[in-house]
């Protein structure tokens, strides 16, 4: 068994402190990085849309513009890049798609032509994807080389990760990462959905058969750390835990730790009533993803398995041997 990297976020590059750059800094990943990054003593510019404070080292874009000023991310080691329309906001409109389609294309590809034009370049860029890459796929293991599904998810990560080529063909290291659900206690979909089964309303969803590929909050910091470091990671990589289950053993695991019935099946139809498109894509499709690359890699998750994770992120107790 390959021993355990213990990538440092703060790790020194070239003999000085390093200098990431990260865009959606303020969002549920983008804040526990950067508290990560500069807890292990790496110097973060925070991209974002208001006036930087002065002095502050972060930099201001518009990416609807397509402005983002080289000379501020002059010095930049790293880049990761995570901003982007919310999926789950509300029901795929024609105004919605278009909206998450172009907040992913247009700033990841502003990213990485301003990264390509950086002299000297960064080393690494490594952009959010999602497993929405793998399409509706049943009980059918996918990793990295698999191929692309089908649909709308589909077609807009395939554009999201192709987005990244001027990076690539500057000589940076491009890393895209298929992410999947995020387990976390304090935003995501994890409190929405736990708010549900407290109220004793939750259930398993459609056929309950279907695939969930998950990765709790800090498992996920750790491996965008991984990646930043480890040289020989580029292309995509599968960010979810090598655990997948189906709906009805996640809901049975919730439930579990919550110490909550799950009596209330979601029927298919109704989940297409209430929520369109936007619910089937993402409560009845399958994606039984492995996150092989990263295992590859020598990285190991601190919550492989899906009540542990579930019960770190909802602050529950550890399960007790031979008990619930």
């Amino acid at each position: 068994m390959a021993a355990e990297p213990r990538p440092e976020p703060g790790a020194r590059a070239r003999g000085r402190a390093r200098r990431i750059a990260v865009t959606g800094a303020t969002g549920l990943v983008g804040t526990a990085l950067v508290r990560a990054l500069r807890d292990g003593g790496a110097a973060v510019a925070r991209i974002g849309r208001r006036t930087p404070t002065p002095g502050s080292g972060d930099v201001q874009w518009d990416p609807e513009r397509g402005r983002l000023d080289p000379a501020a991310m002059a010095g930049v080691d790293a880049i990761v890049h995570l901003a982007g329309e919310r999926i789950d906001g509300g029901r795929w409109t024609a105004v919605r798609r278009a909206r998450i389609r172009d907040s992913r294309v247009r700033g990841t590809r502003l990213v990485a032509e301003t990264a390509a034009r950086l002299d000297p370049p960064p080393r690494v860029l490594v952009t959010a994807s999602a497993i929405g890459y793998y399409g509706d796929r049943g009980a059918e293991l996918l990793t990295e080389a698999s191929p692309p599904g089908a649909g709308f998810l589909a077609d807009v990560c395939r554009a999201w990760e192709g987005a990244a080529e001027a990076a690539g063909a500057a000589g940076i290291r491009v890393v895209s990462l298929r992410i999947g659900l995020i387990l976390a206690g304090h935003g995501g979909a994890l409190p929405r959905i736990a708010r549900v089964f407290r109220l004793g309303a939750g259930g398993v969803v459609g056929s309950g058969e279907q695939y969930v590929s998950w990765i709790g909050l800090e498992d996920l910091v750790r491996a965008i750390a991984c990646v930043l470091d480890a040289e020989a990671l580029a292309g995509p990589v599968n960010a979810v835990a090598p655990a997948p289950v189906t709906n009805r053993e996640f809901t049975r695991a919730l439930g579990r730790v919550l110490g909550r019935p799950t009596p209330l099946p979601l029927p298919a139809w109704a989940v297409r009533l209430l929520l369109g498109e936007m619910g089937e894509r993402l409560l009845l499709d399958s994606a039984r993803v492995l996150p092989r690359r990263l295992e590859a890699a020598g990285f190991r998750f601190h919550h492989p398995d899906l009540d542990g994770a579930l019960r770190a992120a909802l602050g529950r107790p550890p399960a007790v041997r031979g008990g619930p």
